[in-house]
């Protein structure tokens, strides 16, 4: 078992790591935007939040966050799937 200092440090560098495709996404002319659209919805967000959840609360908190973050995205888009994270914050 790796200890709890060295978990956080590998947790810190996937969630610097897989931002920085994001701001490619944010910062990309906009006719390259529909290239980027489906890894970064679907890979890229969903390990930023579990990294970052997982640094948080732990591994419970981050698999909840991950598969709301998705579900919610699947289902009803983005702005719903945003206001279920702030939503996960206050009950959590």
């Amino acid at each position: 078992m790796i200890s709890k200092t060295t978990q956080r440090a590998i947790l810190r560098w996937i969630h610097l790591t897989f931002a920085i495709p994001i701001l490619g996404y944010i910062y990309s002319p906009f006719e390259e935007i529909p290239n980027y659209a489906p890894a970064v919805r679907f890979v890229f967000v969903p390990v930023i939040i579990c990294a970052g959840y997982w640094m948080y609360s732990g591994v419970f908190f981050a698999i909840i966050g991950v598969a709301l973050w998705l579900g919610a995205y699947r289902l009803s888009g983005v702005g719903v799937a945003i206001l279920s994270q702030v939503a996960l914050f206050i009950v959590w």
